[in-house]
């Protein structure tokens, strides 16, 4: 059996890797994934909720996401596997007597249209089409020249709907085509730019930059935009890993204090942090090196965040 992982997938996993989003992402990307993926069902006249995926990476974000949310939805993940050749496992999520969830996130299977309660600037803009990227989202392999990227909708109004999203995002400028396939609705898009910027967009910047890569190696020429998106891509990368930083300082901060410690290197890495968002790893370490008299590398602070990325999982009570 082949487990090679397609680029999609790849794309896919890293969207569900952030392990801090702010709450106004997260409801915009819940939104779209159960608009699209959703099953309806109805027990005891109350709604229930069935989200379908063989991927289990996407499976646990979406549970923990919507867990995230609050003990007051009720949700429960399962799996079975397939008994045929493929043996594919899928894993369900159910989300029982779901009205009120479905309320907060301003999803609507009747209506076609896309509230602005829930889309109203970049970022929920970019969740809300990461969401949907990872409802129904494919693309195709950067090492093949047929660039070409879509997300499909059973609905033609909500496709419409949105298409128009996309003109919405002030960051870049992007625009999209329909086309009606059997008893579906694509929403894509076939030029390489346009995938790179979709993916940047929607903050997948290390699947940007494997794309962009692979662009570079094959074809030479007009390379301008690429370079801009690799050095946006990595801007991008090394920005909201340091937002994800001081978010989870200032809470470690607040529950335990920085002074407490104990570390005066972690101590002073902190500051330097929470001081300037753009600084990269190894800024960090010359800082840290020229302060203290002695050497620190790149690997040592990595190592110095991981330590407090668990500390913080650990306050939060967020189990490994």
């Amino acid at each position: 059996m082949d487990n090679k992982i397609t680029f999609s997938q790849t794309v896919k996993e890293e969207l569900v890797s952030e392990v801090a989003l702010s709450n106004e992402r997260k409801e915009a990307l819940l939104s779209a994934y159960i608009r699209i993926n959703a099953s309806l069902g109805f027990v005891n006249k109350k709604t229930e909720v069935i989200l379908k995926t063989e991927n289990a990476k996407i499976a646990k974000f979406i549970y923990s996401a919507i867990k995230e949310l609050g003990n007051e939805y009720q949700i429960e993940l399962k799996f079975d596997k397939t008994k045929n050749r493929k043996k594919k496992t899928y894993y369900h999520i159910y989300i029982y007597d779901a009205d009120k969830l479905l309320d907060r996130l301003h999803v609507s299977f009747m209506e076609g249209k896309i509230s602005k309660d829930i889309v109203y600037n970049d970022e929920t803009i970019s969740g809300y089409l990461a969401g949907a990227f990872l409802a129904s989202g494919s693309i195709n392999s950067p090492k093949t020249s047929n660039y070409h990227l879509e997300i499909t909708t059973v609905s033609d109004n909500y496709a419409k709907w949105l298409s128009k999203l996309f003109l919405k995002y002030k960051k870049i400028e992007m625009s999209t085509k329909i086309v009606k396939r059997r008893d579906k609705y694509v929403i894509y898009f076939k030029k390489g730019d346009q995938i790179s910027n979709f993916l940047i967009m929607i903050g997948a910047a290390n699947s940007c930059m494997e794309f962009e890569n692979a662009r570079a190696y094959r074809d030479y020429t007009n390379n301008t935009n690429r370079l801009i998106n690799l050095d946006i891509a990595n801007m991008s990368k090394t920005t909201e890993v340091a937002k994800r930083q001081i978010r989870e300082i200032k809470y470690i901060d607040d529950k335990l204090g920085i002074h407490n410690l104990h570390n005066p290197k972690k101590e002073l890495l902190c500051y330097f942090r929470l001081d300037n968002e753009s600084l990269s790893m190894l800024d960090l370490a010359n800082k840290l090196s020229d302060e203290l008299g002695i050497i620190i590398t790149k690997s040592n602070v990595n190592h110095m965040f991981r330590d407090l990325h668990t500390l913080y999982l650990h306050l939060k009570g967020i189990k490994l």
